[in-house]
């Protein structure tokens, strides 16, 4: 087939997928498939309460995962936060711009969170329109008024499991803490994209660890504070990892475990 014709049907693919009927559909599966993550899982928390006693005292807290867990991530909230004290339920999540990110951004309202739509993630990149600054301003105000913001610190585009100084800057700028909050699941799909993104099955082992609060002053120098985040979450990830028996592999791959 002709380059010419493989990039017309990939074009019309892209252009039905994002069509509002589609959207709204996948939308509508992808919150069925998170709900049912959260209650069928046999979840083992670690964590919770130090994290709950740190969330309680917090002004406003930023809640970090990697971009990877996108379908696990509501289960933390489902289960646990929305419960805890100090927050008044208000919960959102950053989610990018693009059309990939319109049908998340449908699910997890149905779930209780309230979408924030930009990136924060890839500063490199400032000539392209990302929803950045607008993402920012509205994460600082929620997070001032006592809100919890969910970022994906390796988002939109990585490196993967990388910390971006995004979320870094959100937190300092809105005097709110870190919560690193890592999520397992095994056995699970592991695709080879850049993320290595994981499709979890239902009624499997699950994994809820809940890292250090990192503070984040401003007199602090903002690489470190990525610096140590990257760490508390590494730690928390290999905890989840091996709390549902999963070993990561050395190299990227397409997997089913």
């Amino acid at each position: 087939m002709a380059h010419g014709a493989k990039q017309s049907i990939s074009d019309a693919m892209k252009s039905l997928f994002r069509s509002k009927p589609v959207v709204i559909l996948l939308g509508f599966l992808i919150w069925i498939w998170m709900a049912m993550i959260a209650r069928t899982l046999r979840w083992t928390v670690e964590g919770e309460d130090a994290a709950k006693a740190a969330w309680a005292e917090a002004p406003g807290v930023v809640v970090a995962a990697w971009h990877s867990r996108i379908l696990l991530l509501p289960s933390g909230w489902v289960r646990q936060m929305r419960d805890w004290p100090g927050r008044d339920a208000k919960g959102a999540m950053l989610i990018s711009l693009s059309g990939d990110g319109e049908p998340v951004a449908r699910a997890i309202k149905h779930l209780g969170l309230e979408p924030i739509r930009g990136s924060a993630g890839n500063k490199k990149k400032a000539n392209k329109d990302k929803g950045g600054a607008r993402a920012i301003a509205e994460s600082v105000r929620l997070l001032k008024s006592g809100g919890a913001v969910c970022i994906t610190p390796d988002g939109p585009r990585g490196p993967r499991e990388e910390v971006s100084l995004g979320a870094i800057m959100i937190a300092q700028r809105a005097g709110a803490p870190i919560l690193p909050y890592a999520l397992a699941s095994n056995p699970s799909k592991r695709f080879d994209s850049w993320d290595r993104f994981i499709l979890p099955w239902p009624f499997v082992k699950g994994a809820i660890v809940y890292g250090e609060m990192l503070e984040t002053p401003r007199s602090e120098s903002p690489e470190a504070l990525r610096a140590e985040l990257q760490r508390r979450m590494d730690k928390a990830t290999r905890r989840a990892e091996a709390l549902v028996g999963y070993t990561l592999p050395e190299e990227a791959g397409l997997s089913a475990t």
